[in-house]
């Protein structure tokens, strides 16, 4: 297929529009989509290509693994990117051009466990929280130590994205039923219930507070301007209280999310139960927590192993 650059452009647009109707992905997976697509025809302008074909799409690729050295999940993600693209391209087109010759099995994802905290860990970043109240030296200062509070707290008993924090409005939290409406990716919702009365607690007190702030946002966590916390804000919270614990440095806010699902496994809950309550789309993303919840094994291994009632 020749490669004309205005004509790509407008079939990126046209693809995204696609993208935004018919599957209804979320902002940031439709970012995702239009970089990946940029960065592919910027390659072949920049290298002179008149064909967007297999051969180019090898060129590409390569480029990426062999040149960039881009990590593995990163190249796979521009795979299915770009291959959903051809596939639209195809379809409009009615070219019935075989844009790749190789598959997604090329880049194999290293199997990575989820990184966790302790329990110490966990104790210690709360704490660390409360410590920095009591210090506090004006009721703004504390004020704005409660809405952290209750962000760490979110994190760990929930199991929440950073995402779904900053996505949090007024009328997605229940009060009276103690639960909350999670906004996760791909616009999917699930309620969760908060079972900790010391949360529940920390988050009424933060409304309370909320209520008589006069901010335009409608989000439940706002920033000392009245806006809603961005995403990186409430990263920097999270790194925040983490330098102050001093719990293990390289710690993001997902290791609480890791270890909030490792515990519940841990603790006999059921892996669909988990997928629910993460709101995971396949089992298989789940699946991952049961290879780091080893007290749980032992547990099964411990009580239901035939090798355990033989006496030689």
């Amino acid at each position: 297929m020749k490669f004309e650059k205005t004509r790509q452009e407008t079939d990126i647009r046209e693809f995204i529009h696609h993208l935004t109707l018919e599957r209804n992905l979320s902002d940031n997976t439709i970012k995702a989509y239009y970089s990946d697509l940029s960065g592919l025809m910027n390659w072949m302008e920049m290298d002179h290509k008149e064909e967007l074909n297999s051969a180019a799409l090898s060129g590409y690729f390569f480029h990426l693994q062999m040149e960039r050295k881009m990590a593995a999940r990163s190249i796979r993600r521009k795979y299915v990117s770009i291959q959903q693209y051809c596939v639209f391209l195809n379809q409009k087109y009615s070219t019935g051009e075989r844009f790749f010759n190789f598959s997604s099995r090329r880049f194999q994802l290293p199997k990575t466990l989820p990184k966790t905290l302790t329990n110490e860990e966990i104790k210690r970043l709360i704490s660390s929280v409360n410590e920095e109240y009591q210090e506090a030296s004006s009721d703004h200062a504390r004020k704005l130590c409660i809405r952290n509070m209750c962000i760490i707290e979110l994190l760990f008993c929930l199991g929440l994205r950073v995402g779904e924090i900053s996505a949090m409005n007024l009328e997605d939290y229940r009060q009276d039923e103690h639960a909350v409406l999670i906004h996760g990716k791909g616009n999917k919702e699930r309620i969760l219930y908060i079972p900790s009365p010391a949360v529940i607690q920390k988050m009424d007190r933060w409304l309370s507070l909320r209520a008589e702030s006069q901010a335009d946002s409608s989000a439940v966590f706002i920033s000392r301007r009245g806006t809603r916390l961005s995403i990186y804000s409430i990263e920097n919270v999270f790194y925040k209280y983490r330098n102050r614990a001093r719990i293990n440095p390289s710690a993001t806010p997902h290791y609480l999310r890791h270890s909030f699902a490792t515990q519940l496994l841990n603790n006999g809950a059921g892996i669909r139960d988990v997928q629910e309550l993460l709101g995971h789309s396949s089992l298989m993303t789940t699946q991952i927590y049961t290879e780091v919840s080893m007290s749980r094994k032992i547990e099964v291994m411990m009580k239901y192993n035939g090798r355990n009632r033989i006496e030689v």
